[in-house]
């Protein structure tokens, strides 16, 4: 099965429905949880439109990708929360913008109750941790995202540079959050070590797939380190075995039995997630599935985890 990477490099068009999206409501309302049932925060959605005001990047990090040709509206977003009980989300900066957050800047803008942001800056600019302080403190983003690859474009994440950006995340309170694979995350871990007061995330399993127990290891050694948290999502890609996707629940389990449900989180990854897992599936998968969880586990993974990264101000 695809690999988010591998959906970025095909380009959107393959993943996105358009009559998918299109029949969502354009409005939504405050997001509130009913009564009795659990507090859902996702944290990990994107969103985007082909709108000339906002042009998508000549090129990304990703020399492949291919622009997305349809829209993943806020309010397209918004239509999916309400009808499936989701109080708040974290948009995650898309990579077709490549560093020009002005898009999300302007959704936060538009719905702060609703969203949270973290932005995207070129790691391999000296003045990055410069245009961090400006999406953060002038435009209302909480927290920040590199996206370090196996092959040397990405040896960066090894550089002189990443130091300062890593120095400035942990200056603003912000989290760093980190969509890598396997082969860096001793990398990555060596900046943990450097500043072990910063939050980071990891997100997505680091896409590990269940079948490879050595790659998880290298995750599971992250376990010792407090202030590191994972992202659960992506159990549709890295698995080989149809919804609600066994064998990545068992690697769930193992990331649970090390870190515990207070540094884990799920989240959608919508609309990355088409066709494969839709968005009313996504949810029922972390809040329906994973009988292994307790009720107390689930509620932690569901809202209050995120919350600790990125505090909303709910109860639940």
């Amino acid at each position: 099965m695809a690999t988010r990477r591998d959906l970025l490099k095909a380009g959107m068009a393959a993943a996105l429905g358009s009559a998918a999206l299109s029949r969502q409501a354009s409005a939504a309302s405050e997001g509130a949880t009913p009564a009795g049932k659990p507090l859902i925060i996702d944290s990990h959605v994107h969103v985007f439109e082909r709108n000339p005001a906002y042009p998508f990047g000549s090129a990304t990090t990703f020399p492949t990708f291919v622009p997305p040709t349809v829209d993943a509206t806020p309010e397209t977003l918004l239509a999916l929360m309400k009808a499936n009980d989701v109080a708040r989300t974290v948009l995650i900066q898309h990579i077709c913008y490549k560093w020009d957050n002005s898009y999300l800047a302007d959704v936060l803008k538009r719905y702060p109750a609703h969203f949270k942001g973290v932005c995207r800056v070129n790691p391999e600019d000296p003045a990055a941790p410069d245009h961090l302080s400006m999406w953060v403190q002038e435009k209302g983003f909480n927290g920040v995202r590199i996206s370090p690859f196996e092959d040397a474009r990405f040896d960066w994440i090894r550089g002189p540079l990443m130091p300062p950006l890593w120095q400035r995340c942990q200056a603003l309170k912000v989290p760093m959050t980190v969509l890598t694979d396997h082969s860096r995350l001793q990398d990555v871990m060596r900046l943990v070590e450097k500043f072990p007061d910063l939050t980071v995330v990891i997100d997505h399993m680091a896409d590990i797939r269940p079948d490879h127990p050595e790659q998880l290891a290298a995750l599971l050694a992250f376990a010792r380190y407090p202030k590191v948290f994972v992202k659960i999502s992506h159990m549709w890609s890295i698995s080989d075995q149809p919804y609600p996707y066994r064998d990545s629940q068992d690697q769930v389990k193992r990331l649970l039995d090390a870190f515990g449900a207070r540094r884990l989180m799920w989240g959608t990854d919508h609309p990355v997630s088409l066709p494969n897992l839709p968005y009313e599936k996504s949810v029922a998968l972390f809040r329906d599935q994973l009988s292994f969880l307790s009720e107390a586990d689930r509620q932690q993974i569901l809202g209050k985890t995120v919350q600790e990264v990125w505090p909303f101000g709910l109860t639940g």
